[in-house]
């Protein structure tokens, strides 16, 4: 967890005139991987003021993209952007914060920063802040907000977040126990490509929790979700592969590798 972002929107944040250029340029070099030729662009900006320049200036100082990794510039950099108010450099100065890198390690001023970048509708953030309150580990437990935050965060397309519903569905964490709402959750981040998420799914279909049982179609989401990581997947694995035959194994990696089903 506590993951940045060097380049966090798919198109730059609008600025008028030669700004505006300047950014929508820099944004194009870094998704090419120029962060080289993206850095000469954004440095100028950031020297000037420009708060998601200083952001992504910091975020490659952080990350030692185009530019030698340097926690200590990288937290002086994304800190002028989170006093600027963006978002995305409230959430990635929070990450340092998280992780201890730059700065002293300090879960109190991650959970402050996070939030103030999940209360401007940033979907990461969101993500992040509805984590830390349900694990309750590094800030106190609050299962409605750690809900309300997922369920942002969800609305924006972060799948980690719809697996967490999911989950607080399953376990009856604050919310009333639904296995068809997990289900239905997870179904929406296995589309999306969320390795636990196709893991509880394909646990789901194996057991017929809140929907159809079904073996072939377990095994194809549990083998998906082996191949993108999840430790999850490993549980069910064995006990899949036992009550199906040697055809309906077959079928069910056939399934695993075709192209996964478009999100509902």
């Amino acid at each position: 967890m506590g993951r940045l972002d060097a380049v966090a929107e798919k198109a730059p944040p609008k600025y008028d005139g030669t700004v505006g250029e300047r950014m929508a340029a820099a944004h194009e070099a870094s998704s090419r991987g120029d962060y080289a030729r993206a850095l000469e662009m954004w440095g100028p900006l950031a020297q000037a003021g420009v708060a998601r320049a200083q952001n992504n200036v910091g975020a490659c100082f952080s990350e030692g993209l185009g530019v030698e990794r340097d926690p200590k510039l990288a937290a002086q950099w994304l800190s002028l952007a989170a006093d600027a108010g963006d978002s995305v450099g409230q959430r990635n100065y929070a990450a340092l914060y998280f992780r201890g890198e730059g700065v002293e390690q300090n879960y109190a001023r991650a959970l402050e920063l996070y939030r103030a970048a999940a209360e401007q509708d940033d979907g990461p953030a969101q993500d992040m802040l509805s984590w830390m309150l349900l694990e309750g580990e590094v800030a106190e437990r609050d299962l409605v907000g750690a809900r309300g935050w997922a369920a942002a965060a969800a609305a924006h397309g972060v799948a980690a977040s719809m697996t967490r519903l999911g989950m607080m569905f399953h376990d009856a964490l604050g919310v009333e126990r639904d296995p068809a709402a997990a289900a239905t959750w997870w179904a929406k981040a296995a589309a999306r490509g969320d390795a636990d998420g196709q893991a509880m799914l394909g646990a789901a279909h194996m057991l017929g929790a809140g929907v159809s049982r079904d073996g072939v179609v377990a095994l194809a989401w549990l083998i998906r979700a082996r191949g993108g990581g999840s430790a999850l997947a490993e549980r069910f694995l064995k006990a899949a592969r036992g009550a199906l035959s040697t055809d309906e194994i077959a079928e069910a990696e056939r399934r695993a590798a075709a192209p996964v089903p478009e999100p509902p």
